[in-house]
């Protein structure tokens, strides 16, 4: 289980250009983004969408449309048991994603047993959120994988190497 989510950011879903001839140079360029100061770590740049900026879970929801019932306590939200999985209230398409989380300490359980959550994207391809520092447990599950896929170049047919 998760200990805590500190952060969670997301880009704006990207404007619709309408058709556009390759390289034309009347077509509109896209907005600078200024990124966060190096000062500040837990800034954000200037195009992010914060999702999460620890003192609120306006914007989040269970399936049912129902308000989210996470734990929220010094900057961080924590599931509770039962209340299930929540997810944004906005939609989004393209988007750069940044997690901040916190495992239990000490660490408890082995392999994915160990601080096991995760972020889907699309309600499809999971971001594993794991506790894997010096915990074996397969490569398509390790933290920040895309849980149980294949990297993009290699044939799940064949082992990798053939």
């Amino acid at each position: 289980m998760i200990f805590a989510l500190a952060a969670l950011t997301a880009l704006a879903p990207t404007q619709d250009l309408g058709s556009w001839p390759q390289h034309s140079m009347d077509r509109p360029q896209p907005p600078v983004v200024t990124p966060a100061p190096s000062d500040k770590p837990y800034a954000s740049p200037s195009d992010a969408v914060v999702l999460f900026d620890g003192s609120t879970l306006a914007g989040w929801e269970v399936d049912s449309g129902k308000p989210a019932a996470w734990k929220l306590e010094n900057g961080y939200m924590e599931v509770v048991r039962g209340t299930g999985s929540i997810h944004t209230t906005r939609r989004f398409g393209d988007c750069q994603l940044h997690v901040e989380w916190a495992a239990p300490t000490p660490p408890e359980g082995e392999g994915q047993e160990r601080g096991n959550s995760g972020v889907y994207l699309m309600s499809l391809y999971e971001v594993q959120v794991l506790d894997s520092y010096q915990n074996k447990t397969y490569a398509d599950g390790l933290a920040a994988a895309l849980y149980g896929q294949y990297p993009p170049l290699v044939n799940p047919s064949r082992p990798p190497g053939e």
